[in-house]
């Protein structure tokens, strides 16, 4: 028996979300809403009327929108996106659109069914300010639409079994990442399944060994640990996974530690053509976990590129306290002063445990600059601490790119230009995927005028590590209001990842120079909330600057945000 008011059709459904919509509520709530109000009455639902549409569903920052015609869709989408940038300067809002033609289930008012969740997901895959269109869509608009569409290929979406061949206007957005040429693999965060949570720092940390050891080999393209830690304790599909990280292999597993012993299983997957390339379980001692993790890179690096090029051998820790306190601290960078002084604390413990630990050294010595120059804490003796924290940590472990970065960020702060270069230059030798290398050499470049170097740069990191840490993002939107595109910077610095830490101030700048002054104070204003400490003066007396443009273009706009001279 059939519910005679569920009725079946063909249908164009169009589903619209305005980006950025809980940043846009938390920075004004009144305003977003009388925005977004202004959106729909203004734009949204004049485009749906013209082409003989239906809003079916609003939920608070979207619209579900059902058409008798995928070409009428598609011109109700267009129609919205090109109205919506043309005063995105004014209400600070961009859309994302998905378009989908399918089989839909009608049930009253509401549309249901297959068609309606493939437009939901289409929608996520659109750039801000673009669309994204199913096959089925665009087989109808050739030749009917003006507008050229770009074919993003098969792609698999959250909680769909099949792929969808996807096509994007104006162009594919950045999340398709092209393929290395080189073989391109992501470590998946193993799981815990020992039963007991207070092993997961241990876990965790054998996952971003084996990510840091693959990195260091020859030929070899691996994603970031910053990048998969996302997916940690969530289902994953290894083909969804590949594709939005933009490699071809993924290794999983899990791990256990009980009695004594370490327990491991993987698999390395080719994604591409869905099928196993290697499983293997191993069992060790605990003291012999480093042993087993070169020995799994080993098998994973054979049957990736069929031979072995091991890299020159890490300083590993004794201690294996030492070593989860040092795991726990990676997770603390420089999101705020709260978790650089919880980081520090861990830090200091792990040293205490093991005097000769290099990586715990080296990101002790990087916590204590983060201290000096971005969190307000003393000059002295941290400055001096930093830059004797990460001399040491080399000296202990010369073959760790890791070290040879933090030692190359700081000597520059320390004005010790030649010595920074050829510290950065090591750790690329040694690890030439060593994405926070790339990030911060970035920072450098554009402080010393070379601002075409310095977003060759960042973009290099990104493609390494798509998923980063914020200060990934503050460098980039540093370098896009280096190069005057206001704009990008300022659409860079609201995302979310990077919105709340000390990338602000480049956004109070960015929306200055934009001509937003009103916006641009406020962002000033909340920074300082969280970073009372800084001013204009310290920061130009902190920071590495080599070229008096660049420096002066920058205190123009900290200046023009309304931040403290003094």
């Amino acid at each position: 028996m059939t519910d005679q008011s569920l009725q079946r059709r063909l249908a164009a459904i169009v589903v619209v979300d305005v980006v950025g919509y809980s940043r846009l509520m938390e920075a004004d709530e009144v305003v977003t809403l009388a925005n977004v109000r202004e959106l729909r009455s203004g734009v949204i639902e004049p485009a749906v009327m013209r082409h003989n549409g239906r809003i079916f569903k609003v939920m608070g920052d979207g619209f579900l929108i059902e058409f008798g015609s995928a070409v009428h869709a598609v011109a109700a989408a267009l129609e919205m996106q090109r109205a919506t940038s043309a005063d995105s300067g004014d209400r600070g809002l961009l859309l994302r659109v998905g378009v989908n033609l399918g089989d839909v289930i009608g049930d009253g008012s509401d549309v249901l069914g297959d068609g309606v969740n493939v437009a939901v997901r289409l929608e996520t895959q659109a750039a801000p300010g673009g669309i994204c269109i199913s096959a089925n869509v665009h087989g109808e608009i050739v030749g009917k639409i003006g507008d050229r569409f770009f074919d993003g290929g098969e792609r698999y979406l959250k909680n769909l079994t099949r792929p969808v061949h996807v096509w994007h206007w104006p162009d594919a957005p950045q999340s398709m990442l092209p393929l290395p040429e080189c073989p391109s693999i992501a470590v998946l965060p193993f799981t815990n399944t020992s039963g007991d949570e207070a092993d997961a720092p241990f876990v965790d940390g054998l996952t971003e060994d084996l990510i840091i050891d693959l990195s260091r080999t020859a030929g070899l393209f691996v994603i970031a640990r910053n990048s998969v830690n996302g997916y940690k304790g969530k289902p994953v599909d290894v083909r969804l996974v590949a594709q939005e990280l933009g490699v071809r292999y993924i290794l999983e597993g899990s791990a256990r530690r009980a009695r004594g012993r370490v327990r491991i299983k993987a698999q390395l997957i080719d994604a591409l053509g869905g099928q196993q390339l290697w499983a293997d379980r191993f069992d060790r001692t605990v003291e012999d976990v480093f042993e087993l993790q070169d020995e799994v890179n080993a098998k994973i690096v054979e049957a990736l590129v069929g031979r072995l090029t091991i890299p020159k051998q890490r300083n590993r820790p004794k201690n294996m306290e030492a070593y989860d306190l040092c795991v726990r601290a990676r997770r603390l960078t420089e999101e705020s002063p709260q978790t650089e002084r919880e980081a520090h604390m861990l830090l200091q413990r792990a040293v205490e445990l093991e005097p000769s630990y290099a990586e715990a050294l080296g990101l002790l010595a990087y916590n204590r600059w983060l201290a000096w120059t971005h969190f307000g804490e003393p000059e002295d003796p941290n400055r001096r601490m930093a830059v004797a924290f990460a001399q040491k940590a080399v000296d202990l472990d010369p073959n760790d790119a890791g070290g040879r970065y933090v030692l190359g960020t700081i000597l520059a702060y320390e004005r010790r230009w030649e010595e920074s270069e050829a510290a950065f230059a090591k750790s690329l030798e040694l690890d030439p995927n060593h994405a926070d290398t790339w990030a911060a050499m970035s920072d450098m470049s554009v402080l010393d005028g070379r601002i075409a170097d310095g977003l060759a740069q960042i973009e290099k990191a990104l493609r390494l590590n798509p998923y980063p840490t914020c200060w990934y993002l503050c460098h980039l939107g540093q370098a896009q209001y280096a190069a005057r595109d206001y704009e990008a910077a300022a659409a860079t610095l609201r995302r979310e990842d990077t919105y709340r830490t000390n990338s602000r101030k480049f956004l109070a700048a960015a929306l200055a120079q934009l001509g937003h002054s009103e916006e641009a104070r406020r962002e000033a204003d909340l920074f300082l909330i969280a970073h009372p400490h800084f001013t204009i003066s310290h920061w130009l007396n902190s920071q590495p600057l080599r070229d008096a443009s660049v420096r002066d273009h920058f205190v123009d706009g900290f200046r023009k945000a309304g931040l403290p001279e003094m």
